[in-house]
C-alpha cells in the first residue's frame, strides 16, 4: 500500500506557524518513503515527521529535509502497531508571498509479508538443516 497527503504549505506557513498534517496509516511496517518538491522550492521549504513526540524523519533531531525540484527517497523499517499509527508530518518556509505544495508519499506493507519469518523460526530452520 502506498500512501500519498499534501503539505499545501502557505505564504503564512512560517517556522512559528507551521503546517501540521496527521497522516493515518494502517498498522504494518513502512518500507518506502517519498518527498516530492516541486520546482522554485529553492530549498527554502523545511519538512519533519514525527510519530507522537519522536522526529521520525530527518533522523537528526531538530533537522529538516529540503529540496528543489526532487524527490528525496528512502527506504526504512518501521513499525507502525494498529493502536498508534498516526504519523505527523510539519512544514514551513520564510516565504511571506506564495505557496507551494510538497507531498509525502509512505510505502506500508503488513508485518507478515515484510518479514514472513521470526528470527526464531530462522534459526530453527538453520539448526535442522545443520
Amino acid at each position: 500500500m502506498f500512501y500519498s497527503y499534501e503539505l499545501a504549505v502557505a505564504a503564512g506557513n512560517i517556522e512559528t506557524n507551521k503546517k501540521e498534517v496527521d497522516m493515518d496509516l494502517s498498522a504494518g511496517i513502512i518500507h518506502q518513503v517519498d518527498i516530492l518538491f516541486p520546482d522554485d522550492c529553492d530549498h527554502n521549504i523545511r519538512v519533519q515527521v514525527f510519530d507522537a513526540n519522536f522526529q521520525l524523519w530527518p533522523s537528526n533531531r531538530n533537522g529538516t529535509i529540503r529540496g528543489d525540484a526532487t524527490i528525496v527517497s528512502f527506504r526504512d523499517f518501521y513499525e507502525l502497531k494498529s493502536d498508534n499509527n498516526t504519523l505527523t508530518a510539519y512544514a514551513w518556509w520564510e516565504d511571506t508571498e506564495t505557496a507551494q505544495s510538497i507531498f509525502v508519499q509512505i510505502g506500508l506493507l503488513p508485518r507478515a509479508i515484510m518479514q514472513p519469518f521470526s528470527l526464531a523460526e530462522l534459526l530453527r530452520a538453520v539448526q535442522k538443516g545443520a
